[in-house]
């Protein structure tokens, strides 16, 4: 990343360090101030009903921008290059996996067939019917020369959704089925949305028959057991060294750092072996969460809850930074000055196809879904498909380094139709985030009102503490064994089986886990009592004290 600071760094008078250093050390000061005025701010914009802290980093980001073009008269070209592969291999790796790390794994998996039919199927949908109107509608509008390969590649471009507006409004304890869908939707959709996008690039599209499109499904497939499995390898293995090991008796600075890297080594052998990187380091952190961070001692487990978290607030933070301050990147621009009603035109239509393709897979497959729920309350009802359906209606940093990878080389497009792509781009995600983002947490106030009953609230807005931290994670958090149901029937027919697929495939699951994984890999209740090693005593002495109290 690079700002262009001539005029700034020759007004600020002469250093002993070369120029270009000079303009490293000023954006680096002054992204770090911004990244600490988004956290202030966000802060004293807590309650409000509109605003959160992705909207108001991007808000941020685009003043900064506005600010700098008119300190350098205007000829700033470039504020901040987008650059995907910061992107892809730093900023994006810890948000994934903290995501798989915290998330309640009982009710991922609960409803995991209906993830995966939002996240992949839906995003197929999504991007079938995005790609057909760009091709029938972007044909007949000079835009520019673009090829069949660009059109596919706008319909995985458009198709990668960013609900984090959504996530940030929605509780996962009031509103759990809705949290876990929109959540666990995300997930699969970029990593979906990723692969489709490197197929269209790889593939001769130049014909594309019945082999090809196969070829096309196989390679989904092959991309998303082969991800999971290595990422579940990772995590297995991760928990084997550090239970047999016991770090902790030394150092626990060891145990946090052999996870951080254990993870990030995960993710960066996806991309090594062209696997999905992003489902790796997200079932990496799942596995962590049921093994790893049991055979830890009491202080590391602390450490790496609010580690993790840390990391993934601030990437998020510095992502909707960096997207709001290229938003205003003259060079792009500029090609299109010639024609910004047509720049506008394909925002629009871009914009509505999104709609309509969002929409065209959430209804029919949520009903589709119900008629599997046999628990009336388990069923998604209306407002919560409208919820669904809104949530991915925004466009985020996925879609903006898609783009910058197949419409720009080295973030540098002199062609019209490339330059329309990347600025209609642009349109749709500010867009999308500050309006939609806006209207969504009056939309879920509206739709989902909150419990007369505040004393969650009250709850959860106490002072955190390693003791009021440690509980809750071991309990509900961590979706402990006294969360889960104490007797799971064994299926006494295959009618039964089918009838509650949840509930007879985790009682299979939690045998299989006692009997075979639990004593090799370590977890919770398997791990031996050795000084300096990890020990369940204290942790039931501490949840015993938060009982009675």
């Amino acid at each position: 990343m690079g700002f262009d600071f001539g005029l700034l760094v020759g007004k600020m008078g002469s250093s002993t360090l070369g120029t270009s250093e000079y303009a490293s050390i000023v954006s680096m000061n002054l992204f770090v101030a911004l990244l600490c005025a988004c956290i202030v701010i966000g802060h004293l914009l807590e309650e409000n009903r509109w605003m959160n802290e992705s909207i108001t980093a991007l808000v941020i980001g685009i003043c900064t921008g506005v600010v700098i073009l008119l300190i350098s008269g205007g000829t700033s070209s470039h504020l901040l290059v987008f650059s995907e592969d910061l992107f892809f291999i730093y900023l994006l790796p810890p948000i994934i996996f903290n995501a798989g790390f915290q998330v309640k794994k009982k009710q991922f998996f609960r409803n995991f067939m209906t993830i995966v039919l939002f996240g992949a199927v839906g995003t197929v949908i999504s991007f079938t019917i995005i790609s057909f109107g760009a091709i029938n509608i972007f044909s007949r509008m000079d835009i520019g020369s673009l090829e069949l390969g660009d059109y596919l590649a706008i319909g995985a471009i458009f198709s990668a959704t960013d609900s984090v507006c959504t996530l940030q409004v929605l509780n996962q304890d009031q509103t759990p089925l809705l949290y876990s869908l929109v959540f666990g939707e995300g997930v699969v959709n970029d990593a979906t949305s990723v692969v489709i996008f490197n197929a269209v690039q790889n593939f001769d599209l130049s014909q594309i028959t019945t082999s090809v499109a196969f070829q096309l499904i196989g390679n989904f497939f092959y991309l998303f057991i082969t991800s999971t499995l290595l990422g579940a390898g990772a995590g297995l293995l991760s928990a084997y060294i550090i239970k047999k090991l016991y770090f902790g008796r030394h150092s626990t600075d060891r145990e946090v750092a052999i996870m951080i890297l254990m993870a990030y080594l995960s993710y960066m052998l996806a991309e090594l072996f062209y696997l999905s990187g992003i489902l790796t380091v997200f079932f990496c952190g799942i596995v962590m969460s049921h093994y790893t961070w049991h055979n830890v001692t009491e202080k590391s487990r602390v450490t790496t809850k609010h580690a993790f978290a840390t990391l993934s607030f601030i990437a998020e933070l510095f992502i909707f930074l960096y997207v709001g301050m290229d938003a205003l990147d003259i060079e792009k621009w500029s090609v299109v000055a010639d024609s910004p009603g047509t720049s506008v035109e394909v925002s629009a239509i871009l914009l509505g196809l999104v709609l309509v393709g969002r929409g065209a897979f959430v209804f029919p497959l949520s009903f589709l879904s119900n008629l599997t729920r046999k628990n009336h309350h388990e069923k998604i009802d209306f407002r919560q498909q409208v919820l669904i359906w809104w949530a991915g209606l925004m466009r985020g940093a996925v879609s903006m380094a898609l783009a910058y990878n197949q419409f720009t080389r080295l973030g540098h497009t002199q062609l019209r139709g490339n330059a329309i792509m990347i600025t209609s781009t642009i349109t749709v995600v500010l867009f999308s985030t500050m309006v939609f983002g806006l209207i969504t947490q009056p939309l879920v106030r509206l739709l989902l009102p909150a419990p007369k009953n505040s004393l969650h609230r009250m709850i959860s807005s106490e002072p955190t503490t390693p003791k009021s931290f440690i509980v809750p994670l071991l309990g509900n958090g961590q979706d402990s064994e006294a969360d889960l149901p104490q007797h799971v029937p064994r299926p006494s027919s295959l009618r039964m089986l089918l009838s509650t697929p949840s509930h007879t495939v985790h009682h299979y699951w939690r045998k299989f886990d006692n009997a075979f994984m639990r004593p090799v890999f370590g977890g919770r209740g398997f791990v031996p009592y050795v000084p300096g090693s990890p020990t369940e005593q204290s942790v039931h002495h501490l949840i015993d004290e938060e009982t009675e109290s």
